[in-house]
């Protein structure tokens, strides 16, 4: 199985991705996952996110820090990711906790993004509710003539948020529904590893 070769998870993880940007089907983005949350009452939700950095310092998403997953990341710090990559037969959850990430790595990713998505950032107030799609257009345009002829800035409210992996489970379709699963956890050993029933 693909896990037997790994006594790291970030380090399957990482060749996992390696294998996906180099296979991914056409108008897959490889950076796709899904992240859930949850409010202070435990209320769950889920959405797709684009996954821009993995190491020893976490698994790294960018956000508007007033969106519904920046709040309940800020009010509940803990979340759950999942990629599946079907024309792989392989999937990979990943828990823990959640931390801003540091300035300096919101404003470099900030600075690679696409003026349209930079100027974007600024005119939404993402999740709050709009009368109209028009409203938006807007408030786009304003944006637009605000920053004409010069580079945008990121806003204050808008980075990465930082999953650092306390749990990370492997799994890698099999027959007759016998699937590969790889569960590591982190403690003050380091990484345990253990193999689940599927």
């Amino acid at each position: 199985m693909f896990i037997d070769a790994f006594e790291d998870p970030l380090d399957a993880f990482l060749a996992l991705r390696a294998e996906v940007r180099r296979t991914a089907p056409p108008g897959f983005d490889p950076d796709t996952v899904t992240l859930a949350t949850a409010d202070a009452a435990g209320q769950p939700s889920a959405r797709v996110v684009l996954l821009r950095h993995v190491g020893p310092d976490g698994l790294r998403f960018f956000t508007n820090y007033g969106s519904r997953k920046g709040l309940e990341l800020e009010r509940n710090p803990r979340a759950a990711l999942c990629a599946h990559w079907y024309w792989l037969r392989q999937q990979v959850r990943v828990e823990g906790p959640v931390r801003r990430a540091a300035d300096v790595e919101s404003d470099a990713y900030f600075a690679e993004r696409p003026r349209g998505s930079q100027l974007g950032a600024w005119a939404s107030n993402q999740s709050a509710p709009i009368a109209s799609r028009g409203d938006l257009e807007d408030a786009l345009g304003r944006v637009a003539s605000r920053f004409e002829g010069r580079s945008v800035s990121r806003p204050e409210f808008w980075g990465g948020f930082e999953l650092v992996p306390e749990r990370v489970e492997f799994w890698e379709e099999c027959g007759s529904r016998l699937h590969d699963r790889v569960l590591f956890v982190w403690g003050s050993e380091g990484w345990t590893r253990t193999r689940l029933a599927p």
